[in-house]
């Protein structure tokens, strides 16, 4: 599998339960006011200079569409909605 241009195929980390200062535990369907998503790329696009294999971002959760290879989810994103870098 091999994405093309400045398209980075990420595999979406799963949120698991946050507790609050106050004590209070958040699900992930309570974290949706979040507006990014963490995410560990499978492969970059040859036009994508900052990335690496393996890297952990963070990327917009509303940005790019999901694809199944294999029985796997996985969702693909343009290099521009890439906002931190692990």
């Amino acid at each position: 599998m091999k994405a093309v241009g400045k398209y980075i195929i990420v595999d979406p980390i799963k949120e698991v339960d946050t507790t609050t200062k106050g004590g209070l535990i958040l699900a992930e369907k309570q974290r949706e006011d979040i507006r990014y998503r963490r995410a560990k790329v499978i492969e970059p696009g040859f036009d994508v200079k900052v990335l690496n294999k393996g890297d952990e971002i963070y990327y917009d959760r509303n940005a790019g569409f999901g694809i199944e290879i294999n029985k796997n989810k996985y969702n693909v994103i343009k290099e521009l909605d890439v906002v931190i870098i692990l």
